[in-house]
C-alpha cells in the first residue's frame, strides 16, 4: 500500500482527530490504545520538535563552527539562540554561565568529574540515593584524585544531611530530584550557599528536575547543571550548563576537534570559548536545533503540564496505593511512582501491563545502591506521566492494575 493511499490517510486522520478530542494536542500522532507512562526515562516528543528536526535534515544539513556557506551560518545562530535560551529558562547570566551540549546526563557529569584538576578538592560528597549518573562517576572521580568519598543520608524532605565539615573544599553532587520517588532535593539553595562558604563546589544531576521541577531550578546558584534534552521534550541530548570559573579550571583529558585554535607536533591551544571545554569533535547539531524548538514550545505551557502532571501524579497515587499486593514507595504523590509488586515479578507485570497497551518501567532503575543493596528491594514498577497523557491514560492504567492486582 502506497504511503498515499486514501485509506491510509483516512485512517491517520480519524486517529489524530480521537487523539485530538483526549486532550494530546502536539502529541496527536499518538493513537488513543497508546499508554505511554515511562517519561522518567524520556519523554514524548511534541510535533514542533519532530518539526525542526526534520527541518534541519532537509533543509540546511551542515556542521556549525566548520563552514563559510549559508547552511552552516543558519546552524551556528540556531545552536547559539538554542544556549541562550537554555540559561534563560534557568534563570542563569551568559556573564557567569556558558552552556555546552552533550550525550546525555551521564556525559556531560563523567566530563565535569573526570577533568577536575588535581590538587584542588579535599574530598568528594554525594548521597546513598543517587542514580548510577552519580553514583559510579564519584566512585571513579574519588579514586582518580585520590581522595575519600562520603555518602550522606537524606532527611524525610529530601535535603541532604552534611555534616559541615565534609563540606569543606569539597566536590558536592546530588540529583535535584530523584528517579524513583520523584522527591525534589529540600533546602537545596542552602547547600549551594553552605557549600560555597566552605570553598566547596555543587554539580546537580537535574535529569528528573528539569522537566519536572523546572521552576525549583530557576536562579539556583550552583556551579554546574547536568540535564537530558530527550528528558524534556527534545531529543536525545545532554546538556551541561557550568560557571566560566569551574569549565576553565578543567584538566582537559577528553579532546579533539572543534577544542582547539592551533595543534602542534606535542601540544596544542585550547579555543577561548568555555563550552568547547565539553563539546570534543562534531556535534549533534540537528538535536541542538530540535532542542530549542522543546525549549520555545515548554516555555508557554509550564504551568499548565506542572498543574496537570499534579493531578496525574495525585489519580495515580491514590488509586495505587488502594490496590493490594502492591506497596508503593512513594510517601506522597509526585510525577514519578514506583512500587513493589508482592505476588508477581515486576518484570512480569511490565509485560502484563504491555499488553494491555500500557508501558511502564521495571527494575532498580539505575539506583542500585539504594535499591538493591540498602533497601534490599526486588525490582520495582515505575509510573512516570508527561504533558502528552490524558485522564483516559491514567484511569486505563489503574483499571487494568486493578485487575491484574486483584487477581493475584
Amino acid at each position: 500500500m502506497a504511503a498515499t493511499d486514501p485509506l491510509r490517510v483516512l485512517l491517520r486522520r480519524r486517529r489524530g482527530e480521537a487523539a485530538a478530542a483526549m486532550g494530546r494536542g502536539s502529541f496527536d500522532y499518538l493513537s488513543d490504545d497508546e499508554i505511554y507512562l515511562d517519561s522518567a526515562c524520556q519523554t514524548l516528543r511534541p510535533q514542533p520538535v519532530i518539526d525542526a528536526l526534520t527541518s534541519y535534515f532537509m533543509t540546511h544539513n551542515a556542521c556549525g563552527d566548520r563552514v563559510k556557506y549559508a547552511w552552516g551560518k543558519r546552524v551556528e545562530e540556531g545552536v547559539a539562540a538554542t544556549r541562550q535560551r537554555v540559561l534563560t529558562t534557568l534563570g542563569l547570566s551568559a556573564r557567569r554561565y556558558t552552556c555546552s551540549f552533550t550525550l546525555n546526563t551521564t556525559y556531560g557529569l563523567n566530563l565535569l568529574l573526570q577533568q577536575l584538576p588535581a590538587g584542588r578538592f579535599a574530598r568528594v560528597v554525594t548521597t546513598h540515593t543517587e542514580h548510577n549518573a552519580v553514583h559510579l562517576s564519584t566512585i571513579t572521580a574519588a579514586r582518580r584524585l585520590g581522595i575519600p568519598r562520603v555518602l550522606a543520608e537524606r532527611g524525610l524532605d529530601g535535603s541532604v544531611l552534611v555534616a559541615d565539615a565534609d563540606l569543606a573544599d569539597a566536590v558536592v553532587v546530588v540529583s535535584a530530584m530523584d528517579n524513583v520517588v520523584g522527591q525534589v532535593t529540600g533546602h537545596l539553595d542552602d547547600l549551594i550557599t553552605d557549600a560555597h562558604r566552605r570553598g566547596a563546589i555543587v554539580i546537580l544531576d537535574a535529569a528528573q528536575a528539569a522537566p519536572h521541577a523546572l521552576t525549583r531550578l530557576r536562579g539556583l546558584g550552583a556551579d554546574a547543571i547536568c540535564f537530558s534534552a530527550h528528558k524534556m521534550y527534545g531529543p536525545a541530548l545532554g546538556v551541561v550548563v557550568a560557571t566560566d570559573d569551574l569549565l576553565a579550571s578543567l584538566e582537559v583529558v577528553f579532546i579533539g576537534g572543534g577544542q582547539v585554535s592551533a595543534a602542534r607536533e606535542d601540544d596544542f591551544d585550547l579555543l577561548p570559548d568555555l563550552h568547547t571545554r565539553l563539546e570534543p569533535g562534531l556535534q549533534a547539531w540537528g538535536e541542538i536545533l530540535a532542542f530549542g524548538a522543546a525549549l520555545e514550545w515548554l516555555r508557554p505551557r509550564l504551568a499548565e503540564i506542572e498543574e496537570t502532571e499534579a493531578r496525574f501524579a495525585e489519580r495515580l497515587f491514590d488509586g495505587l496505593s488502594a490496590l493490594p499486593h502492591l506497596r508503593v514507595l512513594n510517601a506522597g504523590a509526585s510525577p514519578v511512582i514506583s512500587a513493589v509488586p508482592e505476588r508477581v515479578d515486576a518484570h512480569r507485570l511490565a509485560v502484563f501491563l504491555s499488553r494491555a497497551g500500557i508501558m511502564v518501567r521495571s527494575g532498580h532503575f539505575c539506583a542500585h545502591h539504594w535499591l538493591a543493596e540498602r533497601l534490599s528491594l526486588e525490582p520495582l514498577v515505575r509510573f512516570s506521566v508527561g504533558a502528552h497523557n490524558t485522564d483516559h491514560d491514567v484511569e486505563r492504567a489503574l483499571e487494568v492494575m486493578t485487575g491484574m492486582m486483584r487477581g493475584l
